[in-house]
């Protein structure tokens, strides 16, 4: 062991860290997308390539033997959508994914508030999404998918009862508005006053499930409300409202991106 130790070079440590770099943003990437249950039964399929092997199913081998060996078009098929995301990505920023000052952040959450204090006025429902460390890949696929710059503008415009996305929720990942019109859990469980409607209900659901930040707009009542791991906090001011995204969202987290 110590012989190892000693013969290992400088290239050797960058050559393992690259790797890992490499390995651990392939782990951000898929986290909480499909993608993983995919990669789960990719698991599946070696391992009952190697008991065929080992037990003497010659048939089954020599099936799964032929399927491994086009192994790389199969993951290229597969995880297609996951490889563009990845390079788009990297071709924004090809060191830092998630970078950014606290100038950037304080914009895009001023977007956000002016956004939320025009639907408010004009009495318009709406659930606004911040992912911080959970991924939302899952709930991002089933909705529409914009990758937009976030403006007070392009939020309003999505809530009009006149959109077709004005249902569902919109869902802001790495700076952007990464999806609209997505569908978040609903889980009748949870005890809620039955004063609140189906929003808040979803929100709170949301909160179960992973550490996001909700902003609930309620269409009968003209208030704003924001909830967060389990719990809600309601009648929020704009000052309160901005104030308390700030304090919420992790730094590098949510801040907007220009390109």
């Amino acid at each position: 062991m110590l012989e190892i130790v000693g013969n290992i070079r400088l290239w050797d440590v960058l050559d393992i860290f690259i790797v890992a770099f490499i390995i651990y943003r392939i782990i951000l990437l898929i986290k909480g997308t499909r993608a993983v249950q995919m990669l789960i039964g990719l698991v599946v399929v070696l391992g009952l390539y190697i008991l065929s092997f080992r037990v003497g199913f010659f048939t089954l081998h020599w099936i799964l033997n032929n399927f491994l060996a086009s192994m790389i078009l199969v993951i290229i098929v597969i995880f297609q959508d996951d490889i563009r995301r990845a390079l788009t990505r990297v071709g924004r920023n090809p060191f830092i994914t998630s970078s950014g000052d606290k100038l950037e952040q304080v914009e895009m959450v001023e977007e956000v508030v002016r956004a939320c204090l025009a639907l408010v006025e004009k009495k318009i429902g709406a659930l606004i999404v911040f992912e911080r460390k959970t991924g939302l890949n899952n709930y991002i696929e089933k909705g529409i998918l914009i990758d937009g710059h976030i403006q007070k503008e392009t939020i309003v415009s999505i809530f009009l009862p006149t959109s077709p996305l004005h249902d569902g929720a919109l869902i802001i990942q790495e700076g952007r508005i990464a999806a609209a019109g997505c569908l978040l859990p609903l889980d009748t469980n949870i005890e809620i006053s039955s004063t609140f409607g189906t929003r808040h209900r979803c929100a709170l659901s949301l909160g179960k499930e992973t550490d996001a930040l909700v902003v609930i707009l309620s269409e009968e009542r003209g208030t704003i409300s924001l909830a967060f791991e389990g719990t809600m906090r309601l009648n929020l001011s704009e000052q309160v409202l901005r104030d308390t995204l700030l304090k919420l969202l992790p730094p590098g987290k949510g801040l907007l991106k220009t390109g």
